[in-house]
């Protein structure tokens, strides 16, 4: 029988393994015991680089504000090439297409950047409540930028899942009365104690590395000749595959020199 410790340190190991070592540990010290009779696991790594790289000669520092009223010095990319970019009710949208993989998938980087400097919270409530807000917003054509900045970030998040996913109403898993154990022999019933969950994703001028184990009508608007684009205040961002409208990465970043 294959002791806690040791069972851990498999399923960390295979967690890195496929995330190309951006997920070094997924399962905590203490978080098997003797009573765990099994762990799934799943994981997730994308890179991709872009479509229009960003030249690294022309990356500067600047500063960025943050929502406490501060800045911090952090490296802006920019570029002077044509950009996916739209404009609507004081929120701009880039997206920022990837090479092709070699299949019909096309994925893509979206930065949502709010006008107003502490527009994030309002931001996120709205992309989370109305199923449309995204695909409504989406840029369609590329036009000429004024001055354009996207900071360089690298950021990482994990957390225990539980009591999100019982406030979203998977409750009977956690509970006593779930059986679960047809999933593998044991006379006794199982059920769920943990799940965690961890993602990574960094962004530079190569393109970006990602992992992760676990009604409003707008009217089209005529783009402006030049569009100037400056993430220099928090801002949402996501990663699409296109084709079928699939999200699988989305964060935020609110101070782009904390990597977590």
């Amino acid at each position: 029988m294959v002791q806690a410790p040791e069972a851990a340190s498999q399923v960390n190991s295979w967690v890195k393994n496929v995330t190309a070592g951006l997920i070094e540990e997924i399962l905590p010290a203490g978080s098997i015991d003797n009573t765990t009779r099994l762990v799934l696991g799943n994981a997730l790594y994308f890179k991709g680089l872009w479509t229009k790289k960003f030249d690294e000669s022309k990356t500067k520092y600047d500063d960025f504000h943050l929502l406490n009223g501060s800045t911090v010095q952090t490296p802006f990319m920019s570029s002077t090439n044509k950009q996916y970019l739209s404009s609507s009710d004081g929120l701009k949208v880039l997206k920022l297409p990837y090479q092709h993989g070699g299949d019909n998938r096309q994925f893509s980087m979206y930065i949502l950047l709010p006008e107003a400097h502490d527009g994030l919270s309002r931001l996120a409530q709205k992309l989370s409540t109305e199923p449309d807000f995204l695909e409504n917003r989406i840029p369609t054509k590329e036009v000429e930028v004024g001055q354009f900045m996207l900071p360089k970030f690298k950021t990482s998040f994990g957390f225990e899942a539980n009591k999100l996913l019982e406030t979203l109403g998977l409750q009977l898993p956690f509970s006593l009365e779930a059986n679960l154990s047809e999933m593998v022999n044991s006379p006794k019933g199982l059920y769920i104690s943990s799940v965690f969950h961890k993602t990574f994703v960094e962004v530079d001028e190569e393109g970006t590395k990602a992992a992760a184990a676990t009604g409003d009508v707008i009217v089209e608007r005529s783009l402006p000749i030049r569009m100037d684009f400056v993430a220099n205040h928090p801002f949402l961002f996501l990663i699409r595959e296109d084709i079928a409208g699939v999200v699988l990465f989305i964060g935020h970043v609110a101070n782009p020199v904390v990597s977590s």
